[in-house]
C-alpha cells in the first residue's frame, strides 16, 4: 500500500465528511485512511465511526484522550501501514488527482519527502495558490539545497516515507502551537532525497479560530519555545553553523515578522515585541545583515525596517489600512 492518510479529528463535525470524501474520491486505490479522534466532544468521534462503517475496507478509527494535533498525528503514524504518510487536517481537503500523480513521482524518485503546493479556500474562493520555489525535476537534499529551510514548514504540503519517521525517531510535539516548524525542519535534515512537484494538490480552508487568527496573544510566545527546540536540535546534531544563515532567515520570517505582526495588531505595547527582538539579537546578533534579507518581498522589507526601528504603531496602522482597502 502506497499511502496512509492520517487525519487528526477534534471538534470538526462540520468539515470532516468533505475532508474524508476528498480522499475516497482519489483516482488511485492504494491508500488507507486513519481517523484519529482526539477526544472530540461535538459528535465528531461518532461521525468517524459512521464513516468507517460505510467504507470499512478503507477507513480505520482510533479514539484517544485529547492530546493535541501533534500527539494525534503520532498515534496515526504508529497505526499506519502505508509506505508514505499523508497528514491531512480534518477541516481541509485534497485534489482527486493527488495520489495518482504523487505515486508516479514516488516510482520515479524514491524520495523520502515529496513537496507540493496548496490552494487557500477562503469562503469558496480558491484562487490563491502557494508553491515553494524548490527545484523540480531532480532529487536533492538539504546539504545541496540549504534554501529548503526557507520553505513553508507545513506538515500537509508534503508526503513522507514512513521509514523516515521510524528510523529517525522524530515525532510531533503535543499540546503546543507551531508543531510543524519543530518537526518538518528536522525531517529535512535527515531525508536522503527530497523531490518537489509544482502543483497545488491541497486545499487549506480558512477558519476564524485558526492559530493565525487566535486572539490569545500571549500564546504567540510559543514560537520562541519552538525555536529553542529547533536550534537546540541543530546544535546537538552539529548542523547549526552549516545552516546558520538559513535558520536566521527562518527566525526572521516566523518570529521577527509573523509573530510580531500578530501581536502588534492586537497590542502595540505588548512586552512580547521586545522579547522577540531580544531573542533575535541573542541568537543572531547581526540578523539585519542576513544574506537572505534582500530577497524579502517589498512589503515584508518595509515591515522588517519598521520592526527594526520599533515603529510598532505605524506598522499596525499600515496593516489596518491595507486590510480596509483589501
Amino acid at each position: 500500500m502506497k499511502f496512509s492518510v492520517v487525519i487528526p479529528v477534534y471538534n470538526v463535525k462540520e468539515y470532516l465528511e468533505k475532508c474524508v470524501q476528498s480522499v475516497l474520491a482519489q483516482h488511485s486505490d492504494e491508500y488507507e485512511i486513519i481517523l484519529v479522534d482526539d477526544g472530540s466532544t461535538d459528535g465528531s468521534g461518532e461521525l468517524c465511526d459512521a464513516l468507517a462503517a460505510r467504507t470499512p475496507e478503507k477507513i480505520r478509527v482510533v479514539h484517544k484522550p485529547n492530546g493535541g494535533l501533534g500527539d494525534a498525528r503520532n498515534v496515526g503514524l504508529e497505526h499506519a501501514r502505508g509506505d508514505y504518510l499523508v497528514f491531512l487536517d480534518s477541516d481541509d481537503y485534497i485534489d482527486e488527482t493527488m495520489f495518482d500523480e504523487l505515486s508516479e513521482k514516488i516510482d520515479e524518485t524514491h524520495a523520502d519527502i515529496i513537496s507540493f503546493g496548496f490552494r487557500v479556500d477562503n469562503g469558496g474562493d480558491t484562487s490563491q495558490v502557494f508553491i515553494d520555489p524548490l527545484p523540480e525535476g531532480r532529487v536533492f537534499s538539504l546539504e545541496d539545497y540549504p534554501e529548503l529551510l526557507l520553505a513553508l514548514p507545513n506538515a500537509w504540503t508534503r508526503i513522507y516515507a514512513r521509514q523516515l519517521f521510524l528510523q529517525t525517531g522524530i515525532r510531533y510535539p503535543g499540546r503546543v502551537w507551531y508543531e510543524d516548524i519543530r518537526t518538518t525542519t528536522k525531517l529535512f535534515a535527515k531525508a536522503k532525497g527530497i523531490a518537489s512537484v509544482h502543483r497545488p494538490y491541497y486545499y487549506y480552508v480558512v477558519r476564524q479560530n485558526s492559530i493565525t487568527r487566535n486572539k490569545n496573544v500571549d500564546r504567540n510566545r510559543e514560537i520562541i519555545d519552538a525555536f529553542d527546540d529547533l536550534l537546540g536540535w541543530y546544535r546537538e546534531n552539529g548542523l547549526f553553523e552549516r545552516y546558520r544563515d538559513e535558520l536566521c532567515r527562518l527566525a526572521i520570517d516566523h518570529i521577527f515578522l509573523a509573530a510580531s505582526v500578530r501581536v502588534l495588531m492586537t497590542d502595540p505595547k505588548h512586552p512580547l515585541l521586545r522579547e522577540f527582538y531580544q531573542y533575535m539579537r541573542k541568537y543572531f546578533p547581526n540578523f539585519e545583515k542576513n544574506r537572505y534579507v534582500p530577497q524579502l518581498p517589498r512589503s515584508k522589507k518595509l515591515a522588517f525596517h519598521l520592526l527594526l526601528h520599533r515603529q510598532y504603531r505605524l506598522l499596525a496602522a499600515l496593516f489596518r489600512m491595507k486590510n480596509r482597502v483589501g
